[in-house]
């Protein structure tokens, strides 16, 4: 059986599993007998296609589609999420974790954009300084200072700061996100933008003997930030090529399905994002040494790895329970 043949013949179970999760997730009182028992058949039957592709067809869309539709009917029936406290923490250590790595190439992808957005802007603001001020917008061309360069540290109202901050950081992943509708158009342009204002503002550094400096103000907070920014670049890429390229399924399907993993990709950076106002408001201006704010770097990097070898470790746990 070829993969349109197996789609077709179990498409309406399918579908029919995901109105009832639906309408057992909505519904206050306790379940019947009936509902339980019919619940229980559609998703031992999705189980078991769940397995047939795992074994004929591991990297077609219809596998993740499957184990995702397989995880919620699994939660739902045995009550692994009965709190909201409980759903916030499977999301983060579970789910998200698992859709991250089901679509880490797009998020690599996202990260080649920025850096050749980065790499470009660099070497023609190094074979001609003046081409900064038509790349940096003006505000940002006219008050950058090289030398003046941590003469500020300790001296500047951190909470605004770090909220301020947070506030544009999720701004751009939003945009880079929501870019996915325009068929991945606006996600491109997003990352290429804002890998030209890094890179722009990182030969400028170079010039002056800076970059030392610089780079010890950015990748405290940079290392988690734009592993956020990356990540929601990557959901909206994804969103788009799967519009532009639906394969077996419709594109409104894709704008359904694709749509909601990428919003669960971009909910799972809020707590990055998070994490890197704050560092950027209260660490990075701090009176510290450069060599301090390094070791704050290699922590969050170190901190990223944990999470996410962690959160494998628990998602390979909860497919095995699943299945």
């Amino acid at each position: 059986m070829n993969i349109k043949q197996f789609i077709k013949q179990h498409r309406e179970e399918w579908n029919r599993l995901e109105q009832l999760i639906n309408i057992l997730q909505k519904r206050k009182s306790a379940y019947t007998a009936a509902d339980i028992e019919h619940f229980n058949k559609l998703y031992q039957k999705a189980a078991q296609n769940l397995s047939y592709c795992q074994t004929f067809f591991p990297k077609e869309e219809v596998t993740l589609y499957l184990n995702g539709l397989v995880s919620k009917a699994h939660n739902l029936l045995y009550k692994d999420q009965t709190t909201s406290f409980k759903q916030i923490r499977h999301f983060f250590s579970t789910t998200f974790i698992g859709l991250l790595l089901g679509q880490w190439k797009a998020v690599v992808i996202a990260m080649f954009l920025f850096t050749l957005g980065a790499l470009g802007s660099f070497f023609s603001v190094i074979n001609d300084p003046l081409h900064l001020y038509s790349i940096l917008p003006a505000d940002i061309a006219q008050n950058v200072d090289p030398e003046r360069l941590g003469s500020s540290d300790g001296a500047v109202d951190s909470p605004l700061m770090s909220a301020s901050i947070m506030t544009n950081n999720i701004q751009v992943a939003i945009l880079a996100f929501a870019g996915g509708v325009t068929f991945g158009l606006l996600t491109v342009y997003v990352m290429i933008y804002n890998g030209i204002i890094v890179g722009a503002l990182a030969a400028l550094f170079w010039q002056y003997g800076k970059s030392y400096d610089f780079w010890a103000y950015i990748v405290p907070h940079g290392m988690i930030e734009l592993t956020a920014i990356f990540i929601a670049g990557g959901a909206g890429l994804l969103m788009g090529y799967k519009l532009l390229v639906p394969g077996q399924f419709s594109r409104s399907f894709h704008l359904k399905h694709q749509a909601k993993r990428s919003v669960q990709l971009l909910l799972g950076t809020v707590p990055l994002f998070i994490i890197a106002g704050i560092i950027e408001g209260f660490i990075t201006p701090a009176a510290i040494s450069l060599e301090w704010k390094y070791i704050v770097a290699l922590i969050t990097v170190f901190g990223l790895i944990f999470y996410v070898l962690i959160g494998k470790i628990l998602l390979d746990r909860s497919l095995s329970k699943g299945m």
